[in-house]
């Protein structure tokens, strides 16, 4: 099969990766084999790229984001058989989606959304999952009272966790966005309120003293007093970047909790990975 991979990780000067023949990978016990249609590219592939070398098959093949008909089923899948049409994020730990051929733990695809294109279904599962396990795998409770702040509302991430929020819950959401293009992006996501970098001030013109929930998609360590600050008591932040070293005592005053969200936590360590299975089942129905 062709491929786009890469030899050996380093900080980058160029992407630095090329065509390559490889064969076609062999199933285990749950796989299925796709045939890649469409891909999406994350930052998530650049971080792979300058840092993890490939192991002893010689190539690292990037993308966790695809979407693609089922070639072959191996045993033990259940619910998917050939020539289904499918979409996932894929599995850290295993060769990505740069490639004709892709072999993916069934656990972690659902049948896509009919209404979408290949490639309009290979943008939805990276942040979509993101956005549902950092907002609704943590127990949170939404209510018609309930205020969420997203750093970032602009991004895929804070895209999909506003869609989501608007959707399924009651709570105001708020964002942040200071170009005039991302503010009329994140309204049309359906954002009840945009504000700027100032986020006490803005909050505070706009006569919200505090939020619940952060949810913070980029930047932390920028705005991190500012969130201890705008944070009700017994409030949450959830954060997916990586901010350094974060010195969290000053949350103990409030009894401030701190939730990290990283999507391929559930696969790299088979940790109920069928559950972002059972969540792109629904975002196909939701969309």
């Amino acid at each position: 099969m062709i491929a786009y991979a890469y030899e050996k990780a380093h900080e980058l000067k160029d992407f630095s990766i090329k065509q390559v023949t490889l064969p076609v990978p062999g199933l285990q016990n749950g796989d299925v084999l796709v045939k890649v249609k469409a891909l999406s590219f994350n930052p998530v592939d650049i971080k792979v790229r300058k840092a993890k070398s490939p192991g002893n098959d010689g190539f690292k093949i990037l993308g966790w984001d695809a979407s693609g008909i089922i070639e072959q089923a191996g045993p033990g899948v259940e619910g998917f058989q050939v020539g289904d049409e499918v979409y996932y994020a894929g599995d850290l730990t295993r060769q990505g989606c740069y490639a004709e051929l892709q072999v993916v733990d069934h656990r972690l695809i659902a049948k896509k959304p009919k209404n979408l294109s290949f490639a309009e279904s290979a943008a939805l599962p990276l942040t979509s999952l993101t956005a549902w396990e950092a907002l609704f795998e943590r127990g949170f409770e939404y209510n018609e009272e309930t205020k969420v702040l997203i750093i970032g509302g602009a991004g895929g991430v804070g895209s999909m966790a506003t869609q989501l929020l608007k959707a399924l819950t009651r709570a105001t959401v708020i964002v942040t966005a200071s170009r005039e293009e991302t503010r009329q992006w994140c309204s049309e996501m359906g954002a009840d309120l945009i504000i700027g970098r100032d986020i006490e001030g803005d909050l505070k013109k706009s006569g919200i003293e505090h939020v619940d929930l952060v949810f913070s998609t980029t930047h932390t360590g920028d705005y991190f007093n500012s969130i201890r600050e705008i944070l009700r008591p017994f409030g949450n932040l959830v954060l997916i970047d990586d901010p350094g070293k974060l010195d969290i005592s000053s949350f103990k005053l409030k009894a401030l909790s701190v939730h990290w969200e990283l999507m391929f936590t559930k696969s790299m360590f088979g940790y109920h990975p069928g559950q972002q299975g059972a969540f792109l089942e629904r975002l196909t129905g939701l969309v």
